[in-house]
């Protein structure tokens, strides 16, 4: 029998093969997260195969022609340490080419990136707890919607460094029944949102993004208060120490980390008003 990996494109309709696997990984990803992740570059996804079984993953998503990320990097434990994970690494490699790329790595995983041109930028921290809050009766908080989309969408821009808004469009989207999101209006103008969206365990808040520390907090109180009583999980930058003491003040506890890392200049983003990443796999 052969021993060549073959590597090929997932489809629409296998990114749920990657999601699952992260699921027996431990990252518990969102219910729903296959459409929007598949939105923002249905070409990203591939798998690698040996005399047709499934054996690895990998996640290579362009963000226009200067932005990409690597994700859902997993290979199953039987096929670990044969030189398969490195194909598949170097095909997402050339796949996304020169542009700035992005990864979130776990601390075990560093050096190994850093062998392939990434810098470890600064730390990411998962907090979790259980919400004890009640959703602020605030005339400013707007849920999410087709009319606020485009100012959501502008708003998001300058937090994130290239262009994503067919993922946008349907993570942010009202309809689904596993997450809920709000924006801060005030005086016409969005100052913060936020999604939550329900995970295999708990729920994950993320983005939340917001002009001030008190702007997110009213925006995690709304956010939070869906599912009182419940598990939430809220992936805070360590640059921003409002962030830490958002989470402290509600009672989450730092339950593993990753390090931010990019390969070429980090981009300039504000991350004095960044309280929760997006997501892990895609930024």
């Amino acid at each position: 029998m052969s021993e060549a990996l073959k590597i090929r494109r997932l489809g629409e309709n296998e990114l749920q093969i990657a999601l699952d696997m992260a699921m027996d990984e431990g990252w518990n990803p969102g219910l729903e997260d296959g459409p929007a992740f598949y939105a923002a570059d249905p070409d990203g996804y591939f798998a690698g195969e040996i005399d047709g079984e499934l054996i690895n993953v990998i996640s290579a998503v362009r963000y226009g022609d200067g932005f990409g990320f690597i994700g859902l990097y997993i290979c199953k434990s039987e096929h670990r340490a044969k030189g398969y994970g490195h194909q598949i690494w170097q095909h997402a490699m050339d796949y996304l080419g020169a542009r700035l790329l992005g990864l979130d790595a776990v601390n075990e995983q560093t050096a190994s990136y850093a062998e392939h041109g990434f810098r470890s930028v600064y730390r990411n921290i998962r907090q979790t707890g259980i919400s004890l809050c009640d959703t602020p009766m605030d005339p400013r908080i707007a849920p999410l919607g087709q009319g606020l989309y485009p100012s959501v969408r502008d708003y998001d821009r300058r937090f994130f460094p290239g262009p994503r808004e067919d993922f946008l469009k349907l993570w942010t989207a009202p309809m689904l029944e596993t997450r809920r999101g709000f924006a801060f209006v005030e005086d016409g103008d969005v100052k913060g949102y936020g999604v939550i969206r329900q995970c295999h365990e708990g729920f994950k808040i993320g983005p939340l993004f917001a002009d001030t520390a008190e702007i997110a907090d009213t925006l995690y109180r709304a956010l939070a208060g869906q599912v009182k009583g419940q598990t939430v999980i809220l992936d805070t930058p360590e640059p921003n120490a409002a962030a830490l003491l958002l989470a402290e003040k509600y009672e989450l506890s730092p339950e593993f980390e990753t390090f931010r890392m990019y390969r070429g200049p980090a981009p300039d983003l504000p991350l004095d008003q960044l309280y929760g990443i997006t997501t892990f796999e895609l930024g």
